[in-house]
């Protein structure tokens, strides 16, 4: 049982700053307008929602994409070690232009349902539909469903 690393997808710097500052500001100019300007309480209400949740979600992709997602012969994981699937649990990527996949990602579908989870800028999983990528290189999301389609080929021959 090999615990190497056969490939990573992480978040340049650059990219995670980026994707940070530009939910951050949303939020601080949607928070702005609710108080410069007042609108309807109802609109009031709707643009601090939605201003909170967009600060909201700028500190938790601050906070996920200081990892990086890790795959072995065995296993998809994050850094922090939560097993984001099992390859042997792999039944399909999806990598196809209209594929509901992130941003520079893929979409792995999974023989075993599993729970919600979100990493904002890496990855999800809702059931049996993994998406994997984001605020994270094409390239590596390239390299690593490759390696993973080669190695769902090689189960599928042996």
């Amino acid at each position: 049982m090999s615990k190497e690393v056969l490939a990573t997808i992480e978040a340049s710097a650059g990219r995670r700053v980026m994707g940070t500052l530009m939910l951050g500001v949303t939020g601080c100019l949607l928070v702005y307008v609710a108080f410069a300007a007042p609108p309807s309480p109802a609109w009031l209400v709707f643009l601090l929602a939605v201003g909170a949740g967009a600060l909201w979600l700028a500190v938790r992709m601050w906070q996920a994409t200081v990892h990086r997602i890790e795959l072995t012969a065995e296993e998809l994981r994050s850094s922090d070690g939560q097993v984001i699937v099992r390859v042997e649990d792999i039944e399909a990527i999806d990598r196809g232009f209209f594929a509901f996949k992130p941003s520079n990602g893929f979409l792995i579908r999974s023989s075993v349902p599993g729970g919600r989870a979100w990493m904002p800028g890496l990855w999800w999983r809702s059931g049996r539909r993994i998406g994997i990528g984001g605020v994270t290189p094409g390239s590596q999301g390239k390299a690593m469903s490759e390696i993973l389609a080669a190695m769902l080929m090689q189960r599928g021959q042996g």
